[in-house]
């Protein structure tokens, strides 16, 4: 279970990752609208014509903001109760609350724009929470690997 645990966690770090190219494309497609004299406006936006201007990135940034990682983020938790790793609930629960937050200002930016200034480091604290953790459980796994190794050696030593 700390294999998948460990999976979760860098896939989550990595879900952040596209997140993050994903609005970068699209605001550089919104930018290159309006550099070539396009308006950018609600109507242009409800209709859907924007293909060209990097739109596809703001649903990448939607789908797989507001869906995919906080579906990762809860089966980390899961699979942390069944983790024999040290810390691996309260590092899944770290991950989990920073997604919950990102989620919640993510919705409320248009209402708030200034909350995108939290949005963007909060983006970064998952990372970090989400490598931590999978680290840690790697390093979990790999104590226990060495002490299985150590009371073999014990015992094989004492048989001899």
């Amino acid at each position: 279970m700390c294999r998948i645990y460990a999976g979760l966690a860098w896939i989550i770090a990595g879900a952040v990752v596209v997140q993050a190219a994903a609005i970068a494309f699209a605001f550089g497609g919104v930018l290159n609208h309006v550099s070539e004299g396009g308006v950018v406006d609600k109507a242009l936006l409800e209709s859907g014509g924007a293909g060209g201007s990097g739109e596809l990135g703001f649903w990448i940034h939607g789908i797989v903001g507001a869906g995919l990682i906080p579906l990762l983020a809860l089966s980390l938790l899961i699979v942390s109760f069944f983790a024999r790793a040290k810390g691996a609930r309260l590092w899944a629960a770290i991950v989990l609350g920073l997604v919950v937050a990102q989620v919640t200002l993510g919705f409320s930016i248009t209402d708030m724009p200034f909350l995108g200034l939290i949005h963007g480091a909060n983006a970064l604290a998952i990372v970090v929470a989400a490598v931590v953790a999978a680290l840690r459980a790697r390093r979990s796994r790999l104590d226990r690997a060495a002490r299985a190794a150590a009371k073999e050696a014990i015992s094989d030593a004492v048989a001899a």
